[in-house]
């Protein structure tokens, strides 16, 4: 198999995987207060230094389109769960906080979810079979150009 065939083979394999498992997880994910999108919004700007990230580096680290994360955040904003605020860095730019109520939403879901990814993940794989999947997750997403 050329290396080229071999890439693509890897691509296809990691796709299949991702698309299977994320199905299953958004299949398994609890209902209610919040959705599995707006989990993972909660997710990523809960991971940001002091609870907030700006709305651009929220956009490059989720899977929906910018118009939709912008509904989706006006959405969470609507309900408390987020607060918009002005960048001090740079005023055309927004900062999306976290708010002790998506904290606390994000946190209880957290739990019901962590428990499923463990048992779809974790079941799957040995110990230092996670350790070599996040090595190459990693480097794969490090090769990646800046965009």
């Amino acid at each position: 198999m050329s290396e080229s065939a071999r890439s693509i083979a890897a691509w296809e394999a990691l796709f299949r995987a991702q698309v299977a498992v994320m199905r299953k997880l958004a299949a398994d994910f609890p209902i209610g207060d919040i959705s599995f999108n707006e989990y993972d919004v909660l997710y990523t700007v809960s991971r940001a230094g002091e609870r907030g990230l700006r709305l651009r580096d929220l956009n490059k680290n989720v899977l929906l389109t910018q118009p939709s994360i912008s509904r989706l955040v006006d959405r969470l904003a609507a309900r408390g769960l987020v607060a918009k605020l002005g960048d001090p860095q740079d005023a055309r730019g927004t900062v999306i906080h976290l708010t002790d109520a998506g904290l606390a939403a994000f946190r209880a879901a957290a739990t019901v979810h962590g428990r499923t990814i463990h048992r779809v993940v974790g079941d799957a794989l040995e110990p230092d079979e996670f350790d070599q999947l996040m090595h190459l997750t990693r480097k794969l997403r490090a090769n990646l150009p800046e965009s």
